[in-house]
């Protein structure tokens, strides 16, 4: 059994890491903003806890893990992916996971999925922040990882327990339960380290 810290645990894939956690048997430190506010799964194992991403403080210690899915509408994006990164690797966690964005991801030729010719660009500037964020963690030597979709997430999917791990591709999809089976499965037995994982279910 692990202790299992999840920064945005009230998002989609935050809910969802959760929730494979806790079918495996861990402990869930439930980190949101207003803990009365939260919305994932229920159970003994899961305790929701006030905290914020850009100053975890204390709240990492003693975890086995820590989980980063989160987001904040109301910030300004690079100062925030930038600011987490830098908090995160401070308070020192054993493994650091970050759910990330494809767009940043490379394709099979090295080049990231933003600048393939007829991505979307509308976007561009929140990809760029990812991107900023995932800077700040390739000049640590801590023990983190970014996990993301090949493509995008299938919103709708459930869990299948299966998924791949590719390169960035925009027609790929993983359920959010699959992308935390492969979150969970980098806890209990990490096969890779100082990257970025496309899943693709």
């Amino acid at each position: 059994m692990s202790e299992i810290a999840i920064f945005g645990a009230n998002g989609r894939a935050g809910r969802a890491v959760a929730a494979e956690a806790v079918r495996r048997g861990h402990q869930v430190t439930a980190v949101v903003r207003d803990p009365s506010a939260y919305e994932g799964p229920t159970s003994p194992a899961i305790h929701p806890t006030r905290g914020d991403v850009t100053d975890p403080g204390d709240i990492t210690a003693g975890h086995d893990a820590v989980v980063s899915a989160v987001f904040d509408g109301s910030a300004e994006p690079r100062a925030f992916y930038t600011t987490a990164a830098k908090a995160l690797l401070a308070a020192g966690p054993r493994r650091l996971i970050v759910v990330g964005l494809s767009s940043i991801l490379a394709t099979a030729d090295g080049t990231p999925l933003m600048d393939t010719p007829g991505y979307p660009q509308e976007y561009r500037a929140f990809s760029e922040a990812h991107a900023a964020g995932a800077e700040v963690l390739a000049g640590s030597e801590q023990d983190w990882l970014i996990v993301s979709p090949a493509g995008d997430f299938d919103h709708a999917g459930g869990r299948t327990g299966r998924y791949r791990v590719t390169t960035a591709d925009a027609a790929s999809r993983i359920s959010y339960p699959d992308l935390a089976v492969a979150v969970l499965d980098e806890i209990e037995r990490p096969a890779h380290r100082r990257t970025h994982l496309g899943l693709s279910g």
